[in-house]
């Protein structure tokens, strides 16, 4: 995703640029308003099908493992960011914010599965820590003066990495190596969401048409939704209080 938003910010400039300070932040508020918006409906969406019995019946089969469906919403929302990235130039602004929209939704019945793992209390208290180190990182993202664009490469193979050891540990079932992965799931998107905060903060300060960054605006509210999204589950294998 982050190579085909780099090859759309370069070939998308305008011919003219409004003010930098004005545009940057018209931009990042509307990346957080997007963002925020996601987060609400996944919340509502996972609190919504976990306290319906009928519903979840849809996502388990009577016999405890995953249905047909269940499979569906899991592997969806990865179809929904593969897709939303490289269609991106040939997608609609309009299109792409009812793909995020679906997005969200989906990622939140997917989601459904930790209310009833973890007790309510631990997930609340999870996500205040998750809004906290997100918070912090993405401030230091948007204010320094260190140049982040160098950890990208590098923290993109360790996304790499962690989905091959999830993958891995699904066979193995090493409740050390599930620890491990943990930790290094969180000091990963820890440093993303820092380092796409910086590159949201760039592109915004561009300069481009209406439609372009109304485009820019839904895909950089994906990056940090998955970031806190990412960070918010690998802290809750952390934090939870398991049923």
């Amino acid at each position: 995703m982050t190579d085909n938003l780099r090859n759309f910010y370069n070939t998308g400039r305008a011919e003219t640029r409004a003010d930098y300070g004005t545009v940057s932040t018209t931009f990042i508020s509307g990346v957080f308003s997007w963002m925020t918006m996601g987060l609400a409906l996944t919340a509502l969406t996972a609190y919504y099908f976990a306290s319906n019995l009928s519903l979840m019946s849809l996502l388990v089969t009577p016999q405890g493992s995953m249905s047909i469906f269940g499979w569906v919403v899991m592997l969806a929302p990865l179809a929904f960011v593969m897709l939303m990235s490289f269609r991106l130039q040939r997608l609609s602004s309009v299109s792409l914010k009812l793909m995020f929209v679906a997005f969200s939704v989906i990622m939140g019945i997917s989601l459904s599965f930790i209310f009833l793992a973890y007790t309510s209390a631990s997930i609340f208290k999870t996500f205040v820590v998750t809004a906290g180190m997100f918070g912090t990182m993405a401030i230091i993202g948007y204010t320094t003066k260190t140049d982040l664009s160098r950890l990208g490469p590098m923290l993109m193979m360790g996304v790499i990495g962690l989905v091959i050891a999830s993958l891995v540990n699904i066979f193995t079932h090493s409740a050390t190596f599930d620890y491990i992965i943990s930790f290094i799931g969180v000091f990963i998107f820890t440093g993303l969401t820092a380092y796409d905060m910086q590159k949201i903060k760039r592109i915004g300060e561009g300069g481009f048409g209406e439609e372009n960054m109304a485009k820019l605006k839904i895909m950089g509210a994906l990056s940090l939704y998955l970031d806190f999204i990412n960070l918010f589950l690998f802290l809750l294998r952390f934090l939870g209080n398991r049923r």
